[in-house]
């Protein structure tokens, strides 16, 4: 008997465990589908000869009041990180993103419940091409890809930025050299 007890006692700490692993602050819960899913976007400029791979990777993180984002290009030629997180002052989604570029930038997200898109507007400090702001737009879209778009403020005038979309992928390591 006692062991039926203890199996019993010991499966239901471990559902608690689960559950609190799965835990996410209420104004992150819009991001949950893009957690746990490596993503694999082709940034290549048509007619290039070199490809340019974005590899990414988003995880819940700090006990489910943030989300990371990780990605490196073409295996650390260039990445970044960033947390995102629920800002109480500012009554949005709020982020941070570190880039090997030595700059970094600083915004907020809106999600769209309508189209289910994520709307960011950023500031950029430090770029040496002149981009200031950018504004960018995601989301998965019915076929399971992710649909990236964003326009840069670079050198006062809005310019259209970079387009890709991502595939989900195995598991892959996110290499920074």
């Amino acid at each position: 008997m006692s062991r039926i007890f203890l199996s019993m006692l010991l499966l239901c700490v471990s559902a608690l465990c689960a559950a609190e692993q799965v835990a996410l602050h209420p104004k992150l819960e819009p991001l949950r589908p893009y957690l746990n899913q490596h993503w694999q976007g082709d940034l290549s400029q048509p007619g290039a000869d070199a490809k340019v791979i974005d590899r990414s990777l988003w995880s819940r993180a700090l006990n489910g009041q943030a989300i990371k984002t990780v990605h490196s290009i073409n295996d650390g030629q260039y990445g970044g990180e960033s947390f995102i997180f629920w800002d109480e002052n500012q009554q949005s989604l709020a982020y941070y993103y570190f880039t090997t570029a030595g700059f970094y930038t600083h915004g907020t997200m809106t999600f769209d419940t309508q189209v289910g898109e994520i709307i960011a507007q950023e500031k950029v400090q430090n770029n040496q091409n002149g981009i200031t702001e950018v504004k960018s737009f995601s989301r998965i879209m019915p076929d399971g890809t992710l649909d990236v778009k964003s326009n840069y403020l670079q050198n006062g005038s809005w310019v259209e930025g970079h387009r890709a979309t991502y595939k989900p992928v195995a598991q892959q390591q996110i290499i920074f050299k």
